[in-house]
């Protein structure tokens, strides 16, 4: 018999079992997984991008939007930093905020393992929980594979989304909450790659490992980050962005020339040259990209555009070129799916759950944490920081 039973050792599992555990309750840690928190493991290349000092509720996804405030606020940035300091883990900020250790992931890893151990967790891994009901004293009881039934008299699940299931990555949390009766938000790959049409896309796949910076927009995402051409669409972290406000059907528009005057800049090169049009493209972009551009493109005297000299080019042919470059438009076919993606967008509907506590409101006793819930942050650091606050706010809460 445990005061808490928390299912899933990951990032959020493990840092709100420490939190529970040191305020004195007797917490189960139980995960399904042979090894410890293997998404924390392959982050950040290795090295764990495990926050954003810009972090805020700005940058997170969800259809409650200020859901997320309350955990935010009472878990920051700054609180992991002296965790850190105070388990001598070093670390560096690589751009934007994003925020990496200096070693490896195992050092985060070893962390809240170490801060578990002072919780006196108990541990129960491998190990599936293939049953929940309800206990007659209103608890939880979780019949295992391999302990037998566990009895506890709160529940948190924190068994993350569907992303990455070569790691073992399930919507486990999401059928026992349709299990209590609660709503799920449609979930759906996100920071993830988006594809095309094999015959649309033909002309751009030899681009593949092509990148450049540019404006990216849909729905009521806007970023600027790098893209990236692949054989089947595009990725990078503009398009990882991107892809979280991208709803199936929709289009996407990329600004290729982001911050410039292409047309002025063309138009004002014509003078005085004999420079050719591709050549002076292939100045500002990588040459693969230029030329592929160009391909096939004549002036209005049917003409091939790459091989023209500039001078020889109406002003009007040159804005049209430099329109389409600015406001590049294309609506992908889908995603590369799960296992291409980073998180799940969607997830445990927040409206049924109480936002200082994690708890279903209809379900007493019963949690939400980390990625099952619908709450889905930006590249770069932000659904650790989510993790690690919805984890403490519910380990305080329990």
């Amino acid at each position: 018999m445990f005061d808490v039973a928390i299912i899933g050792a990951g990032a959020a599992g493990m840092m709100c079992a420490a939190v529970a555990g040191q305020r004195g309750l007797r917490v189960v840690l139980i995960d399904h997984a042979e090894r410890l928190a293997e998404k924390i493991r392959i982050s950040g290349g290795g090295r764990c991008n495990f926050t954003n000092t810009g972090t805020g509720p700005a940058n997170f996804l969800s259809e409650n939007p200020h859901f997320c405030r309350s955990a935010l606020a009472g878990y920051t940035p700054r609180d992991f930093l002296e965790l850190l300091r105070r388990h001598r883990v070093s670390w560096h900020e690589k751009h934007r905020g994003q925020l990496f250790c200096d070693d490896s992931s195992e050092s985060i890893i070893s962390m809240l393992r170490a801060e578990c151990e002072a919780g006196r967790v108990q541990w129960r891994m491998p190990c599936a929980v293939s049953e929940i009901a309800r206990s007659a004293d209103q608890g939880f009881e979780l019949r295992t594979d391999r302990h037998g039934v566990l009895r506890a008299a709160k529940l948190v699940l924190a068994t993350g989304g569907m992303a990455i299931p070569q790691l073992g990555a399930t919507d486990y949390a999401l059928k026992v909450a349709r299990q209590f009766g609660l709503k799920v938000i449609e979930p759906r790959p996100a920071l993830v790659p988006l594809t095309f049409d094999a015959a649309q896309w033909a002309p751009f796949a030899a681009l593949s490992g092509v990148a450049l910076e540019a404006g990216v927009r849909s729905g009521r995402g806007e970023f600027l980050e790098d893209v990236l051409f692949t054989h089947r669409g595009l990725s990078g972290p503009g398009i990882l962005q991107i892809s979280s406000y991208w709803n199936p059907g929709e289009p996407v528009s990329l600004d290729l020339a982001s911050g410039r005057d292409l047309a002025h800049e063309l138009i004002q090169a014509k003078s005085g040259g004999r420079q050719q049009l591709g050549t002076a493209l292939a100045a500002l972009w990588p040459r693969r990209l230029a030329e592929q551009w160009l391909h096939g493109l004549v002036d209005p005297r049917g003409q091939p555009l790459a091989g023209a000299r500039l001078a020889d080019i109406p002003d009007k042919t040159l804005r049209a070129l430099a329109q389409g470059i600015h406001a590049w438009t294309l609506v992908p076919t889908g995603t590369a799916g799960y296992k291409k993606a980073e998180v799940m967008r969607g997830g445990v509907d927040t409206r049924g759950l109480d936002q200082k506590s994690m708890q279903a409101r209809a379900v007493p006793g019963l949690h939400f944490i980390g990625e099952a819930v619908d709450v889905t942050g930006w590249l770069g650091g932000y659904n650790f920081q989510w993790a690690w606050a919805s984890g403490v706010a519910c380990g305080r809460a329990l």
